[in-house]
């Protein structure tokens, strides 16, 4: 984990390089595609969901499990019970724009875990400003 300052164009202009995006994104689902066979059931994205860090201690044990219920729903667009690649590549894509609508344009310090998606944002603005300044 770092302390990084970014905003939400940080997170919009990496959400929008779609070959960046899909390419991290594409790689998230196929790590937590254990059997792989091109599909996420709930309890391959149950540690993704525990990656929320969202604890009994601010739920009950039946609303946590509700709560992570709802959002698995959410993935699985089709409600076949399984999250296809499409599938999680769009409800990313839709995550990432809320959060960078939520950060606005004014810049926040935020920990950012290493190997999320909020930090391949800020390693690309990084290397965005690195490259512009070994330009000029």
């Amino acid at each position: 984990m770092s302390v990084e300052i970014l905003d939400g164009r940080t997170v919009q202009s990496f959400v929008e390089d779609e070959r960046d995006f899909n390419s991290c994104v594409d790689a998230r689902f196929a790590a937590l595609d254990a059997d792989r066979d091109g599909r996420l059931s709930y309890a391959e994205m149950a540690c993704e969901l525990a990656a929320l860090r969202v604890r009994e201690a601010h739920f009950g044990a039946d609303e946590l499990a509700e709560l992570y219920g709802a959002l698995f729903a959410r993935f699985d667009r089709d409600g076949d019970g399984a999250v296809g690649p499409d599938e999680f590549r769009a409800e990313m894509r839709e995550v990432m724009l809320a959060v960078a609508s939520g950060l606005g344009a004014l810049p926040v310090q935020m920990v950012v875990e290493e190997g999320s998606l909020l930090r391949r944002a800020v390693d690309r603005e990084l290397a965005a400003a690195a490259a512009a300044a070994m330009a000029a």
